[in-house]
Order: C-alpha cells, then structure tokens, then sequence
C-alpha cells in the first residue's frame, strides 16, 4: 500500500475511533460560539474553537509572490465550508476552494483546490472563564484538486489544537480589557509524501522537490462592541454598531524542514465583523509580513450562517443527543 493510501486509511481509522468514543461520553449542549457570556465569531483565516453547524463562504484577493518556476500572480478565490455537529461535542466539516490566477504576463489560470476534511472535538467549555479548548484532524487530500492552480498530488494531515479565551473575568478596576478575546490555533502539517521526483525533458536530469513540514500558529486578537456595550457599559451604541467585533488576525506558518526551515509566512488581516441572529458578515485587509508572504494588500470577505440558530430542530441540531 502506498504511503499516501496509508495515511488515509489512518485518517479515517482516527476519526472513527473518536467517534465512537465520543459517543459514550455523557453529552450536554452550548449555543453556537458561547462561552458563559462570551460570544466567539467566525473569523476570516483563523479556525473557530468551537463545534457547530455552519456554513461559510471565503472572499479572498492578493497578490502572490513568485515561487520557483511559478511566476507572481493575482490570486482571486472563493471558498466554502461546511461543518455539521455528530455529538454536541464533536463536529465534522467538509471544504472547497476555487482559484483563477492572474499570471504575471503569462494569461490565467483557474480551477479547485483540493478538498479538505476535518473532524473536532471540544473538549472544555468553562463559561464563567470564557473559555473554550478543543483538538480536530485536518486533511487536504492530494489529487482532488486542479494541479495548474497549486493543487498538490499529495495529502496533508494537520493535526491542531484550538483555544478561545475572553477577557471578562478581569476585575472592573479594568472593564476596558474585558471585551478583549484571543482564539488561536496550533498545530502541524505533514505531507503525505517527502518528495516530489521529475526528469527534465530537455536534459534527462532527475529533479528532486522536498515537501516541507511547516508548523500552523495563528491567532486573533478580538474587541466585541457587543460586549462592550451589554455586560460592561452601555455607552449608547445604535444599529450596526451595536453588534460589532473588532478582529485582527495573525495567520502564521513556519517551514519545519527542507530547503525553507525556519522561514515565517503570513498576514496581518485587520478587520471587523457584524454578528447577527442567525448570519455574520465580515471585511478585512490582509497585509503580508514579508515579501515571501505577497507584495501587496490584499482582502477578504466573509458571510457565514450559523446553521444550528437557522434550523435547531433540523439540519442544525446534532445526529446524536
């Protein structure tokens, strides 16, 4: 059996014993992105700590750096994503990308990405810390996607763990700090296969490319108006305001191995999101950190249905209670 076959097969043996763990594991339930007082919007490129069911769709334009034989291009892609609770504790999540690339002189290109699965469990829920921990397994399944947009023929397994933390356990002497929130996420991610072996079909030369392991650290630092303005003091915010959440994201990857150990990519993605009934809406700018990380600002958009609010007797509730 191929190695990447093997690691598949180890994906899917993992979530099938967490489930079936899980399952006997006496259940209660929490509200979408609650901890106590606490509410934890869905943010742009930081992964939520929370499981629930929702659906998001991803606007993302930047321009991306050159990158070996692959020219800088204009990157315009939408992605979705669905997650569908099992137990109130454990979550699945399925996701899709779609990529047209602007070459730098060179016309485009466009097509998907390839798919990626997820499974979480949220292990803690302490609503008088505001806090919430879990653990999930991604996968980006090599061969899925389209190959001339960056699709690789390899998976990637990323194990993670998630947090959420709020400031609103700090004493009132500092009621500034509480509407503060961090959530975060950390963890690996490991190719399926070391390296990728060609020969040059004008010289006959063998041409080794080695697939890095890189280590995922991203955060969001977080200020909620809606906080503010309903458990610390009412300063008279009106509509849209009132519903508010002040984001900055770090998303951060650092090259583990390979020609690139020790090199840091990623953006600072100031923006703000409006959290509704049952749908949040979000902009941002993304800003990269460095010339390997892009060569100009970026955005990013966001519309996300909390699933679970919209339907709680039907697709929105979990399969087992």
């Amino acid at each position: 059996m191929s190695q990447r076959k093997m690691s598949e097969v180890w994906l899917w043996c993992t979530f099938s014993l967490a489930l079936m763990y899980i399952l006997l594991l006496p259940t209660s339930s929490w509200a979408h992105g609650f901890a106590g007082k606490r509410f934890f919007p869905t943010t742009f490129q930081v992964e939520d700590p929370f499981v629930s069911d929702e659906f998001s769709v991803l606007f993302n334009h930047i321009k991306e750096p050159a990158e070996g034989e692959t020219p800088a291009s204009r990157t315009t892609s939408f992605s979705v994503e669905y997650s569908k609770r099992i137990t109130p504790h454990l979550g699945v999540s399925i996701g899709e990308e779609y990529r047209h690339l602007s070459l730098s002189g060179d016309g485009s290109e466009s097509g998907f990405g390839n798919l990626d699965l997820g499974v979480k469990y949220q292990f803690l829920t302490n609503p008088e810390h505001e806090t919430i921990l879990s653990v999930g397994l991604g996968s980006e399944l090599g061969g899925t996607g389209t190959r001339r947009v960056g699709a690789e023929s390899f998976s990637v397994i990323s194990p993670a763990l998630f947090f959420g933390k709020g400031f609103g356990d700090l004493p009132e002497s500092v009621n500034f700090l509480r509407p503060f929130a961090l959530t975060g996420v950390i963890g690996p991610n490991l190719p399926t296969r070391s390296k990728n072996v060609s020969v040059d079909p004008d010289t006959g030369d063998t041409e080794i490319e080695r697939n890095p392991t890189t280590l995922t650290w991203a955060f969001s630092l977080q200020y909620s108006l809606m906080y503010l303005q309903s458990f610390v003091k009412d300063i008279g915010l009106g509509d849209p305001f009132k519903r508010m959440i002040l984001v900055t994201e770090f998303p951060m990857q650092t090259c583990m191995n390979a020609d690139c150990k020790g090199q840091i990519t990623g953006t600072v993605n100031p923006g703000v999101v409006w959290a509704g009934k049952f749908m949040e809406f979000g902009i941002a700018a993304q800003i990269p950190i460095n010339s390997r990380s892009g060569s100009s600002v970026g955005v990013l958009g966001l519309i996300h249905l909390y699933v679970d609010d919209l339907f709680p007797n039907g697709i929105g509730r979990p399969f087992f209670r």
